[in-house]
């Protein structure tokens, strides 16, 4: 690891065994954030950022799909993750080499995690003022009255309202925002150097999203956090990160700093995005990208967009592009890269 970097990926790759076939839901991965900077991981649903997430965290082993079998209290495992390859480097351990007793050691305490659909998340026959003060009862011994304070403390720093009373409520006396406030006093009240936030905002209006993503600019500030920030939305993106990774079909398509992307994308598919958000700025018709994301079961030789690209030719079909740097500091993964038309932003 470099000095200034407080997380490294590596080759990360986390596959699901399914009764169709393996699910290569994260396929050579790499990537690194900077202490106090925020990357933003960002694509189309199923692309493979959560399970990002949820590997470096190593949680895969204990993501399992359950199906009822035919017999009464009887189930069967139809679905089964599992991290075939790569080392995930926090400041100097990969913690893909700790038992899970030892990466329990970082789960919170080092390392936070925001996820999206926050009441949900949350365990719902718990009084939202235990869970907040779960993660230091877990990693430190504290007296029952400082951490009382403490959970006080901290959901007032997310400013929800009335903590004194409602800390004892369950999750579903609270709105979505609310929700996400509760999630980040959880997340933060540990004090972690990183925050892997899953979608923050993602099925919040308008307004609430724009007090979450204020409050987010807060913490992050004033607890020196670095983030991965996942989301779909380009604008909080653009307005959030430091660097931006776009992730199709389980891989890195493309990697820069955030202005050098929006400025000047180097892959048919971070175009076909970004011209897909409408702009005030901008009155060009809004334009899609045809198809659909692929299907895991169905194998895609070369390029896993072309299907998909006006800019394809017989290469991209047969060859497979590996993420290179086209520019000073900017990679992509595509062959024609320096070849495409120019950018109209």
């Amino acid at each position: 690891m470099k000095p200034n970097e407080i997380l490294r990926v590596e080759n990360l790759k986390t596959y699901f065994q399914t009764p169709q076939g393996v699910v290569k839901a994260v396929d050579d991965v790499s990537l690194h954030i900077d202490e106090g900077t925020t990357l933003g991981l960002v694509g189309e649903s199923g692309c493979g950022k959560t399970t990002v997430a949820m590997s470096i965290l190593n949680l895969i082993p204990f993501l399992t799909k359950i199906e009822k079998a035919s017999l009464p209290l009887s189930a069967k495992v139809v679905s089964k993750g599992n991290i075939v390859q790569g080392e995930v480097w926090y400041k100097g351990t990969n913690l893909l080499k700790l038992s899970q007793d030892e990466v329990r050691k970082f789960r919170g305490k080092e390392i936070a995690m925001i996820f999206q659909n926050p009441i949900p998340a949350l365990n719902p026959i718990e009084v939202i003022g235990f869970q907040v003060g779960e993660a230091v009862k877990a990693h430190e011994q504290t007296r029952r009255e400082k951490l009382l304070q403490l959970v006080f403390e901290y959901l007032g720093k997310v400013q929800l309202k009335d903590v004194k009373n409602r800390y004892k409520h369950n999750p579903h006396m609270f709105s979505g925002g609310e929700g996400q406030r509760i999630m980040l006093a959880m997340a933060l009240i540990s004090g972690p150097s990183l925050l892997l936030a899953d979608e923050p905002v993602k099925s919040l209006d308008v307004i609430v999203q724009r007090q979450v993503l204020e409050l987010l600019k807060q913490m992050k500030k004033q607890f020196n956090l670095s983030m991965l920030l996942i989301t779909h939305d380009y604008a909080v993106i653009g307005e959030m990160s430091d660097h931006v990774a776009f992730m199709y079909a389980g891989k890195i398509v493309e990697y820069s700093d955030a202005v050098s992307i929006y400025k000047d994308p180097k892959h048919p598919y971070t175009r076909g995005m970004l011209a897909s958000v409408p702009r005030l700025d901008r009155k060009k018709e809004l334009r899609g990208i045809p198809g659909e994301p692929p299907s895991p079961f169905v194998y895609i030789p070369g390029c896993k967009f072309h299907p998909r690209c006006q800019h394809a030719t017989d290469q991209c079909r047969k060859e497979e592009p590996l993420l290179t740097e086209v520019k000073p500091r900017h990679l992509s993964a595509c062959i024609r890269a320096n070849d495409l038309p120019e950018w109209q932003n």
